[in-house]
């Protein structure tokens, strides 16, 4: 069993892309979390070229039996004898002798691969599915991992991953009020298959949270999606569409309306609507200290009226009916990793 609210564990160790992180905070966080509850940490390798898998083995020395710990091995490193190597790679930083679930970052495609590699052989002939999972679950039976999963795929490469004959037990697949692609079947399909599904960036990184007063405050980084005009994004925008900033205006106006009414803050809105969605098993948040940590135990304590959840709802639809329904929200949808 996990913990309906995950640890999104990318900021540990430190990067370019959060920041400085120190460590004695991730030891207070985790050892925290686990106190109240919380057993689910979800890293990766690629995560701060493999400083979070190490930040996180250090914090959970002494209470690792106590932890459920999802890693990822990245797309371009499922060759048979690679993967294997990646894995030993994970579990020694990660201090252990065992991941609980081990997953496939993306699915294994030329437009998935490329984003971790810029081997062209690699790119243009990545592995098979079948020769990544028959490893996946060698390692299984060795006892290097315990359970199997897969992140950002959809239904066509869902059934792909299960006819290598490997049990799936998780996907994790972005998912909260601006970024509701996955309920166009995928949910369902998980369901049917008793696949679990977490999802991640509850908060959109920061645009749901309400710390952002405009669109225009939103810094690139965070606005590269297909949530925003392609020109927002600066560099790393690579969509080209044009968005859906006038109806997600339209929506934190109102979100903020029912918090008022309410007497609650958007960031509690937006965790409690996500992890109250259908199919949802765990839903992931970040926390940098442990105040932070408070902060997000208490709002995801939150028991979100019924009918306050379907007014959510409808002020979101717009969003989901201009962006569509593939939850690959980082390139143009004509040409999705995600199918």
């Amino acid at each position: 069993m996990i913990s309906a609210l995950g640890m999104g564990c990318w900021a540990y160790g430190g990067g370019k892309y959060w920041g400085d992180q120190n460590q004695k905070d991730v030891d207070e966080v985790v050892h925290a979390a686990l106190d109240k509850g919380i057993n689910y940490f979800d890293t990766a390798e690629v995560y701060n070229d493999g400083e979070s898998e190490r930040s996180l083995g250090l914090a959970l020395q002494g209470r690792r039996s106590e932890a459920v710990i999802g890693t990822k091995v990245s797309t371009s490193n499922t060759r048979p004898v690679v993967l294997g190597e990646h894995c030993e790679a994970s579990l020694k930083r990660l201090k252990t002798d065992y991941i609980d679930i081990y997953m496939l970052h993306w699915p294994l495609n030329p437009k998935a691969v490329e984003h971790f590699t810029d081997d062209p052989e690699l790119i243009s002939s990545p592995p098979t599915v079948q020769e990544a999972f028959e490893t996946m679950i060698k390692l299984q039976k060795e006892g290097k991992i315990r359970y199997i999963g897969i992140s950002n795929h959809g239904i066509q490469q869902m059934e792909e991953v299960r006819e290598t004959g490997a049990e799936i037990v998780v996907n994790e697949l972005p998912y909260n009020l601006i970024s509701r692609g996955i309920e166009d079947g995928i949910v369902q399909y998980c369901i049917e298959k008793n696949i679990g599904v977490l999802g991640y960036m509850a908060m959109q990184q920061g645009i749901l949270a309400g710390i952002y007063p405009t669109i225009e405050a939103i810094p690139p980084a965070q606005a590269h999606s297909r949530h925003f005009h392609f020109s927002r994004g600066g560099q790393e925008s690579r969509h080209g569409e044009a968005g859906a900033e006038e109806e997600i205006s339209h929506l934190l106006k109102g979100m903020q309306k029912i918090a008022n009414d309410l007497g609650t803050n958007i960031p509690t809105l937006s965790l409690s609507w996500a992890m109250a969605g259908k199919g949802i098993s765990s839903t992931l948040v970040g926390s940098r200290n442990k105040n932070e940590l408070m902060m997000n135990i208490r709002t995801a304590s939150y028991k979100l009226p019924e009918d306050v959840h379907k007014e959510l709802d409808e002020l979101s639809r717009p969003v989901l009916q201009k962006l569509g329904t593939n939850p690959d929200y980082y390139e143009n949808r004509s040409s999705s990793r995600i199918f």
